[in-house]
């Protein structure tokens, strides 16, 4: 790829590009602040899903018409896949592309343009982003375009989920769901292994989004008999967050305070608001034993009341969390 001369000009329209994308006006802005420095008439960002393995068209300005299946059309061509390995934007008309430039910009007066494939920074791959013009772009244009690419490459990332990471301390691995089921992974945390291999998380999700909670704290066993903690919160996911989901986090640890599986499920009982009996029947225990395990979890929370544990059990996540 060629090298540039960057003016003030060129500076200013990159730091404008990064802050539209990050928290302004998003892609119309950022593409906005590009076009002071090249003069594009048409842009189409599209998205591929990993979810789904393919390309979708997601917004688009100053084509008159947009093809929904051209995206996924132009991602299988030949050029395009040697263009994202060398990670360099494809020249409209390049050799490979013809027909499809015929069909589908020639008719409607676009001269020249490119596509760029877009990676965010850790190198993964989010979609592609067409530009067109009816004359002649400066030949700097590709040179330009890569320069922000990775910036631009967060507009296409379906990935993302809109959440609060200040709600989730470090050490969390995460997945999210939309409410269909679908898993997607989390921009920014390390995906959870544990998680997605554990089929009944959809519905526990599902239960979550038709719920009024807001997050959900708990303990889960997971089948290799490891002990986690998880966080489940409200999440848009996919683009701008447009699909009602759930992000569910876990790290794995002990339980706290010495707390057997056993005194774990009497424990969440208790937080329920059952009462002894009721806690013994729906345990298969007698009275005695329920009672017993209940000596014994006082002393080790210090607690002196039901009504004390409870809120304790509750500000700290302490339910055994049990999937549907």
């Amino acid at each position: 790829m060629d090298s540039i001369t960057l003016s003030a000009r060129h500076l200013h329209a990159f730091t404008e590009v990064g802050f539209q994308v990050a928290g302004g006006s998003g892609a119309h802005g950022a593409m906005a602040a590009l076009r002071k420095i090249i003069p594009v008439e048409a842009y189409e960002f599209v998205a591929f899903d990993p979810a789904t393995g393919r390309h979708r068209s997601l917004l688009s300005s100053g084509y008159t018409r947009v093809d929904e299946d051209a995206a996924e059309e132009y991602a299988r061509l030949g050029p395009y896949r040697r263009a994202m390995s060398t990670r360099v934007p494809l020249t409209m008309g390049s050799p490979g592309t013809e027909l499809y430039y015929r069909r589908h910009l020639e008719p409607y007066g676009w001269r020249s343009g490119l596509t760029a494939p877009l990676f965010v920074q850790e190198g993964r791959y989010t979609g592609l982003l067409h530009v067109g013009s009816r004359g002649a772009l400066p030949p700097e244009t590709a040179t330009v375009i890569s320069a922000v690419s990775g910036t631009l490459a967060h507009v296409t990332d379906l990935t993302r989920c809109v959440i609060d990471p200040m709600g989730l301390p470090p050490g969390f691995h995460a997945v999210a769901f939309e409410r269909g089921g679908r898993c997607r992974a989390v921009a920014g945390w390390p995906p959870s292994e544990a998680l997605g291999r554990e089929p009944a998380m959809a519905e526990l999700a599902r239960d979550f989004i038709d719920s009024r909670e807001l997050s959900r704290r708990g303990l889960w066993l997971d089948s290799g008999g490891q002990w986690r903690e998880v966080r489940v919160h409200r999440a848009g996911v996919g683009f701008h967050g447009a699909i009602q989901g759930a992000m569910i986090a876990e790290r794995p640890c002990e339980p706290p305070y010495d707390l057997t599986a056993r005194e774990l499920e009497v424990l969440t009982r208790v937080a329920l608001g059952d009462s002894n009996p009721q806690i013994a029947a729906a345990l298969v225990l007698s009275v005695r034993t329920v009672t017993t395990h209940l000596e014994h979890i006082f002393a080790k929370l210090g607690c002196d009341s039901r009504t004390r544990l409870t809120t304790r059990v509750l500000a700290e996540g302490l339910c055994r969390l049990d999937l549907p």
